[in-house]
């Protein structure tokens, strides 16, 4: 998918189509997690921290992610994914490997290409957004040919024609050259595909080892046999959130894991799943990261046991110094419930009895008005005018534009945070459409200069 976040905040907000923006972390640490077509025109790029991309694109339009969403539109394209092929090989919630051969929807070069021209016509039709294809007979092609079609276009890789095309590509071009290999090859004087090819096998192996070695050079020379596995049974289901301010309260650490365990059941059972293990992560002031865990006696989708166990396991773990990110997460999964595990939820401290400090933390409930959060592009719904989003908040004032992904750009109005007509909302779904003529959605087509 092309610009997959900011996209599917384009096309959810019609006052922000054409418009540079840049999703991710908002805090002194945040990161971006994708900027839109508009926004790389000023140099913003994923993973860059957001105090540059403030920098250089200031008139911009900067949004906390809204992965509910995301992933709801990403369900849909792996649908259309599926319906090709029962090989799917997800990446991540925007990037799919497809054996079109195992699916029999390609066996020659047409095929091929009708295949993947009507895949994009029924992403956009489902989605109102675009994707970019790469078709070739390997994985590692597949993609650098994805890559060179973006944004909103689709580019073959003729069998026969992969060296002439590898050969003056960047080393960084092949799966596995991060940042760091490819500084060790520049500095043995290789800079492109061809020249890693020339430098021979013995010689990348006494660089790079012999596991890196061996894979590197067969890449270079357009060699990848993996196949597409399909996708693998979800292992386990968490959540966790990473705080722009280090938290040093013990009281208020307690209190974000529960609300964090909550919020992990309620994925839990969203996904029709349960679970026996608990597991709770930390990252601590210095970066360093401690992962607890706990089996229960039978699986389990009860809040109240999750809540319990997550409290069991931050009771053994030093917080002194300040916490930068917690998590909560729950494995050995099954499709069914354990029924009887009151004794779980009510006795469950008896072989350890010392929780007084985590017990007598507040549990989680349903946030007063003034107490709400109001991130910046989620969903909000006021009690007057209806479904909007969140420009902005800040000084005991919340800003929201009133519009929906099928209206036109909305108004803009101020409330007092602790409004009470105004809510947390659920993201409406996109328009299941494609946008008509002169609407201008921008999911990743050619895109100029942001006019702010």
């Amino acid at each position: 998918m092309d610009a997959f976040y900011a996209s599917v905040e384009q096309a959810s907000k019609p006052s922000l189509r054409g418009k540079a923006v840049i999703v991710g972390g908002l805090g002194p640490r945040g990161v971006v997690a994708t900027a839109s077509y508009e926004a790389r025109v000023f140099g913003v790029h994923s993973a860059m921290p957001m105090s540059q991309a403030r920098r250089l694109a200031p008139n911009a339009a900067f949004l906390v992610p809204r992965f509910t969403l995301y992933r709801s539109v990403s369900e849909q394209v792996m649908e259309l994914l599926r319906a090709l092929s029962p090989l799917v090989e997800p990446l991540s919630l925007d990037e799919a490997f497809v054996d079109l051969e195992a699916g029999g929807s390609a066996w020659d070069e047409r095929s091929a290409r009708l295949a993947g021209a009507k895949l994009r016509a029924d992403i956009r039709e489902v989605t109102g957004l675009t994707g970019s294809v790469g078709l070739a007979a390997s994985k590692m092609l597949a993609k650098i040919g994805s890559e060179q079609a973006k944004p909103d276009g689709l580019v073959l890789i003729e069998p026969g024609t992969e060296r002439a095309l590898l050969g003056p590509l960047s080393v960084r071009t092949l799966p596995g050259v991060g940042p760091a290999t490819g500084d060790h090859l520049r500095r043995a004087g290789i800079h492109t595909v061809d020249e890693l090819a020339e430098a021979g096998e013995d010689e990348l192996v006494r660089l790079l080892g012999r596991a890196h070695g061996h894979a590197l050079y067969a890449m270079a020379l357009a060699r990848d046999e993996r196949p597409v596995v399909a996708e693998r049974e979800t292992k386990s289901v968490s959540v966790e959130d990473t705080y722009d301010i280090d938290i040093h309260d013990r009281v208020r650490v307690a209190t974000e894991v529960q609300r964090l365990a909550d919020r992990c059941v309620r994925r839990l059972r969203g996904a029709g799943l349960s679970g026996r293990t608990i597991v709770l992560k930390v990252r601590r002031y210095d970066f360093s990261t401690l992962t607890r865990s706990e089996t229960l006696r039978g699986p389990t989708d009860d809040p109240a046991v999750v809540r319990e166990a997550a409290a069991r396991l931050l009771d053994a773990v030093d917080t002194t110094g300040g916490v930068r990110l917690l998590g909560v997460g729950v494995s050995g999964l099954a499709d069914y419930t354990q029924e009887d595990l009151f004794a779980q939820a009510a006795g469950g401290n008896e072989e350890d009895p010392v929780h007084d400090e985590t017990e007598a933390a507040p549990a989680v409930e349903v946030p007063t008005p003034a107490e709400r959060r109001w991130p910046a592009g989620h969903d909000v719904r006021h009690a007057v005018h209806g479904h909007g989003w969140v420009q902005g908040s800040g000084l005991g004032r919340v800003t929201v534009r009133f519009e929906t992904p099928d209206s036109g750009p909305g108004r803009v109005r101020t409330f007092r945070v602790d409004d009470p007509a105004l809510e947390p909302a659920d993201p409406l779904p996109l328009v299941s459409r494609a946008p008509k003529e002169g609407e201008g959605v921008q999911a990743g087509g050619g895109a100029g200069p942001a006019d702010g």
